[in-house]
């Protein structure tokens, strides 16, 4: 099965790149999807299920804003939205779905770029989300956990490193966040795979970044111990262009 995680930066601008039919045309069995921008009452949701998916929203209370969604050829046994916390599940952060034994959690962790406030919102956000990854864990063991962590890794993980060292997404304090995170046992899939630099998943719009490949890898798709037996295959597809971002793929058996 294939598990793709995209932030779109906007789903009515991403379907009018052609969404719809990219999905249709990877014929992917899971679909991750961040920074939807919109609720459900501003585009056509039926085209997904026309596609032959079971979608599940949960979108921002704030127009315009945040919000996931969560896409699936087999119907979920079980969906939750949210991590039981007030201030982020008011911004659309995460979608909980269940098929038997296994688990997909699509997040959208909040960016700090826009001031310490947001940066200090940000850190509490990953604070909670360890607590929750980590209960979780314990009651569903065979969890695939996909999206914009807005935290590049390693300095292999950005262009320019030595230029980032103070630039929210890449502080020595969200790094070693992200060290923990995966000490709770799980595994970055791209990097079983690949460890060449220059792999990315996101670029500015700025500077012409995408063309001069001036990016950030911060869109992952992470799987717990227990199905790294069952891991087959992980990459980034950055020529795919709906998005500031571009999708992350693992295939697992």
């Amino acid at each position: 099965m294939k598990i793709f995680s995209y932030n779109v930066n906007g789903i009515r601008a991403a379907l009018a790149k052609g969404l719809a039919n990219w999905i249709e045309n990877t014929g992917c069995d899971y679909l991750c999807i961040q920074e939807l921008k919109a609720t459900t009452d501003q585009f056509d949701v039926n085209i997904f299920t026309r596609l032959g998916y079971y979608p599940v929203w949960n979108s921002a209370e704030k127009k315009g804003y945040s919000g996931v969604a969560f896409l699936s050829k087999q119907k979920p046994n079980f969906v939750k939205t949210g991590i039981g916390n007030s201030l982020f599940d008011a911004e659309g952060r995460l979608i909980r779905a269940d098929f038997e034994d296994l688990t997909l959690i699509s997040v959208y962790i909040p960016s700090g770029s826009m001031g310490d406030v947001r940066q200090k919102i940000k850190m509490g956000f990953l604070e909670a989300f360890n607590n929750y990854i980590k209960e979780l864990l314990k009651e569903r063991p065979s969890l695939i956990i996909s999206g914009d962590f807005n935290i590049c890794h390693k300095p292999i993980d950005i262009n320019h490193p030595e230029k980032h060292q103070d630039v929210s997404g890449f502080l020595l304090e969200e790094r070693e966040w992200l060290d923990s995170f995966i000490e709770l046992g799980l595994i970055d899939t791209f990097r079983e795979f690949n460890s060449k630099p220059y792999q990315y998943s996101w670029w500015s719009y700025r500077q012409n970044s995408r063309a001069k490949n001036l990016g950030w890898r911060i869109d992952y798709n992470f799987i717990s111990e227990k199905l790294k037996s069952r891991l087959k295959y992980a990459e980034i597809l950055p020529n795919v262009m709906h998005s500031d971002h571009c999708p992350v793929m693992v295939e697992i058996i």
